[in-house]
C-alpha cells in the first residue's frame, strides 16, 4: 500500500510513518513543517519508500497531485495543542476546517480511503465518564478562542460524515484523548513534555489551574499501531471512534509522577488560568473515553501504562537535551 500522511512529520505523524514503512508499505509526507520537524523524519531519508514533500494542505493542486499516486490518507495535518490555538485563533480555523474540505474533495475525487484525526476536545465541558462517542457536546461561548479547536474538529467530522453518506466515500475518524510519547513537543501546551524539561532541569513545575482536572494519556505507539487496522476495516466506515486509556490521573498528580520517576528537585507551583493563556479561560475537570466501540470491532487495548509513557518522555528528552 501507498500512503499519504498529512502532517507526517508532526509527532504522532513521524511515528506512523515509522510504523508503516516497518510493515513494508510506501509513505508520502506532506508538511508544512510550521509544528512538524524534519528532525521527526530525517532517520528516514534514504529509505526509497519514503517522501517528504514540503507543502500545505491548504495547496489545492498539491494535494491533487499527491491525493492520485496513493491508495490511502491518514489525515492528521492540524493545529494543536490549547496554546497555540488560544493565540492563533484565525490560523488554526483556517487549517483544521479548510484544509480538511481540500484533502476530503480529493479522496472523493479519486475513490480513495481517508482517516481524519480528531479530538477529545470535541466534547467541550462535558465530564461524564467514560464518554461515549454519542454523547453530547458542551462549550462555551463561542467569543472565547478556548472553544475555537472544539468547533473547528467538530466541522471536520461533520465534513467526514457528509462525504461518506452522500458521497460514499471511505471515511473513519478518531477522536484522540491525549497521545503522548518521544517527540511530542511541549511548545503549545503539551503537560507531559513540558512537565519532564521542566523536572529533568530541576526548574518548578508549572500546574496550570487547580491541578484537580484529571485525563488520560495513551502512548503514541498505541495510536499508531491502531490507526492502520481502522483505515483497512470497511466496519469503520463513516463512524467515529475514542482512541485513549481509562488510566485517569489528575494534573497535580501526574507532576508528582514526573517528580518521582525522574528524582528531581522540582516544586510544583500553580498558575492561574488567566495567566497561562487569557482572562475568562475555560477548562474541564475530567475527560476519560469510552473505548468499547474500537474495542468490538478491532480489539483495541493499550500496551504502556502512565509510568511507561513518563519514563520513555524522559529518556528522549534527556537524550535530546
Amino acid at each position: 500500500m501507498h500512503y499519504l500522511i498529512t502532517g507526517g512529520s508532526g509527532f504522532i505523524g513521524s511515528h506512523l510513518s515509522d510504523k508503516l514503512l516497518a510493515d513494508g508499505h510506501r509513505v508520502t509526507v506532506l508538511d508544512n513543517l510550521s509544528t512538524g520537524k524534519i528532525e521527526n523524519v530525517r532517520h528516514l531519508e534514504g529509505n526509497d519508500r519514503f517522501k517528504l514533500v514540503v507543502g500545505t494542505i491548504l495547496n489545492e493542486t498539491l494535494v491533487d497531485k499527491l491525493a492520485e499516486r496513493c491508495d490511502a490518507i491518514f489525515h492528521l495535518a492540524a493545529a494543536v495543542g490549547v496554546e497555540l490555538i488560544v493565540n492563533h485563533p484565525l490560523e488554526s480555523l483556517t487549517t483544521n476546517i479548510k484544509g480538511s474540505e481540500i484533502v476530503l474533495e480529493m479522496a472523493y475525487r479519486y475513490h480513495k480511503k481517508v482517516l481524519i484525526t480528531s479530538t477529545s476536545e470535541i466534547y467541550g465541558k462535558n465530564t461524564q465518564g467514560p464518554l461515549t462517542e454519542d454523547q453530547d457536546r458542551i462549550l462555551g461561548s463561542p467569543l472565547k478562542s478556548r472553544w475555537s479547536y472544539s468547533t473547528a474538529k467538530a466541522v471536520d467530522e461533520i465534513l467526514a460524515y457528509v462525504y461518506w453518506k452522500e458521497k460514499k466515500v471511505p471515511t473513519t475518524i478518531v477522536r484522540l484523548f491525549n497521545t503522548v510519547g518521544p517527540r511530542q513537543s511541549g511548545m503549545y501546551g503539551m503537560v507531559v513534555p513540558r512537565f519532564v524539561r521542566q523536572a529533568v532541569e530541576d526548574k518548578d513545575i508549572t500546574v496550570y489551574g487547580s491541578g484537580t482536572q484529571s485525563r488520560c494519556f495513551l502512548h503514541v505507539k498505541d495510536v499508531v499501531s491502531t490507526l492502520p487496522k481502522l483505515i483497512e476495516n470497511l466496519g469503520s466506515y463513516g463512524q467515529v471512534f475514542n482512541i485513549g486509556s481509562q488510566e485517569e490521573v489528575t494534573i497535580e498528580d501526574l507532576a508528582r509522577k514526573v517528580i518521582e520517576i525522574t528524582k528531581s528537585k522540582s516544586k510544583i507551583v500553580k498558575i492561574p488560568y488567566e495567566k497561562a493563556y487569557e482572562e475568562g479561560f475555560e477548562d474541564m475537570e475530567r475527560r476519560m473515553p469510552d473505548t468499547t466501540k474500537i474495542r468490538n470491532l478491532i480489539g483495541f487495548k493499550p500496551t504502556a501504562d502512565l509510568k511507561d509513557i513518563i519514563e520513555d518522555v524522559v529518556k528522549y528528552t534527556r537524550e535530546n537535551k
